[in-house]
């Protein structure tokens, strides 16, 4: 009769300790012991973002004359939720409700087989005292040994009796234990409706639903003014001073493939890296060779073609990298080349090519504008230009040059202390001086090109590679057209 009593009082002590732990536990968490469940006051205001870096910046609202919103959104690096101490109390108490019901069928499962077991050794209990009755009454039909064995095993099984009544009450009470927590869990569904709490998953899921649609409407708003710049963030220091690195402005979002060109002139291999990571760890790449040698650092790759400059000449080169040949090649007439015109940093920086929203543009200087800047459209197929701008501000005082939006953005040095100094905005023609401020970490800049497709900017600093955030000022329209 061991190992069912053992049996039993695992069961008993099981249902013991987890009555003990909903009676003691359960009202400090739901705040049910003295303190009632209210609205959030003031010092308990319920957040779904504890910081900026958690959730969506408005950077600047206003409102224009003529009615329309102006404002801007930044959108975070990761959409996180942040849960209010309650909430996070309300979770923690229904997984630990959702263990007690596992564990409820565990020990119900439990309590059945064993039920079970002691039914039958009732069963036998009563045999025995069935035959224990009828050897009493005729006692001739047995001897004295065998009697006093039919006996020794009655006694044995007397000290079962009261066990197995407490066992049955023992099992009703774990049927309405079980009742009650059905009911706790009940209540809690109802406490967490009233106040607001998500399940973790489906809030997060709306996270990821709010952000997609952000990102939407970010593309749709498409254009917007140049209003600050991010710290410096290193991606990798490789190769010589001056140099260009790229990635393709037109290509899909699964492809993150890199375009790596050292030096500023009569350079013709072009190092193609798989992914970004590989570009970080100098692997998986192939070799491009260019059949022209380029000039200057103001490459760009642009739908599957690399643009740029062939060395001592004005051409601009189109290169297809898969079939590996040049498509076209045409000359911007009357730009200068060979260090005529450069950036204030020299490196045959004559012509720069560059794309933006709105397509393909190149920066150069003629002597018939007095080397000042000059903005054109080109056609990506022909390489003609499609149209021309001059800026008015001379190009060996701009340390590098970039465009977002069809707004080109000048800064007033290649060197440590440079900013984003003046703006030529080609849908008016007109221009305005800035101050942004611009962080050159490594001293010397001598390639700086905007990608639309990443909304960041591709540095070569002094041997580093280097990407910078931007932040654009967007308009939304109140009649709901972007």
């Amino acid at each position: 009769m061991t190992v069912p009593l053992l049996k039993i009082g695992a069961v008993l002590s099981t249902v013991a300790m987890v009555t003990n732990w909903m009676s003691q536990t359960l009202p400090s968490l739901v705040g049910l012991n003295g303190t009632a469940l209210g609205r959030a006051g003031p010092a308990e205001r319920i957040t779904l973002f504890q910081s900026p870096d958690d959730g969506w910046q408005v950077y600047t609202s206003a409102q224009a004359p003529d009615g329309k919103c102006l404002c801007t959104a930044v959108i975070p690096v990761q959409g996180t939720c942040s849960r209010d101490l309650r909430s996070r109390q309300l979770r923690q108490l229904m997984e630990k409700v959702q263990n007690i019901s596992q564990s409820m069928e565990v020990l119900d499962l439990r309590t059945y087989r064993d039920l079970q077991y002691v039914r039958n050794t009732e069963s036998l209990m009563k045999g025995l005292d069935s035959k224990l009755r009828v050897a009493t009454e005729s006692q001739k039909s047995l001897n004295s040994k065998s009697f006093q064995e039919l006996k020794d095993k009655m006694t044995e099984l007397l000290p079962l009796s009261p066990v197995l009544d407490q066992y049955k009450a023992d099992t009703k009470m774990i049927i309405q234990l079980k009742e009650e927590v059905r009911n706790l869990s009940g209540s809690l569904l109802a406490i967490q409706e009233e106040m607001g709490a998500y399940d973790y998953e489906e809030l997060q899921q709306r996270v990821l639903v709010l952000e997609a649609r952000l990102h939407a409407c970010m593309q749709k708003l498409g254009c917007g003014k140049l209003t600050g710049v991010s710290n410096p963030i290193t991606i990798r220091a490789s190769g010589s001073r001056f140099g260009s690195w790229m990635t393709d402005t037109m290509a899909p979002s699964a492809d993150s493939r890199v375009w790596y060109m050292d030096g500023y002139y009569k350079g013709r291999r072009v190092l193609e890296f798989r992914t970004l990571n590989d570009f970080i760890t100098g692997q998986n790449f192939v070799q491009h060779l260019l059949p022209h040698p380029w000039a200057g650092t103001g490459h760009v790759v642009f739908n599957g073609s690399l643009y740029y400059n062939k060395y001592q000449s004005n051409i601009a080169v189109q290169y297809h990298f898969r079939s590996r040949s040049v498509l076209v090649q045409r000359s911007l007439n009357g730009a200068g080349y060979n260090n005529t015109f450069p950036y204030s940093w020299g490196g045959f920086s004559d012509i720069d090519f560059m794309v933006d929203e709105n397509g393909l543009w190149a920066v150069y200087t003629t002597n018939q504008n007095a080397g000042n800047i000059v903005l054109s459209k080109l056609d990506p197929q022909t390489l003609e230009i499609l149209r021309t701008w001059d800026t008015g501000y001379p190009k060996r005082s701009a340390g590098e040059s970039f465009m977002i939006c069809g707004t080109l953005y000048v800064t007033s040095s290649h060197l440590a202390g440079a900013k984003i100094y003046f703006a030529y905005y080609t849908n008016t023609s007109s221009y305005e001086y800035t101050d942004i401020p611009f962080h050159n970490q490594y001293s010397h800049i001598s390639m700086l090109d905007y990608n639309p497709r990443e909304r960041v900017l591709y540095t070569w600093n002094n041997g580093h590679q280097v990407v910078y955030n931007v932040t654009l000022f967007h308009v939304i329209k109140t009649a709901g057209e972007l």
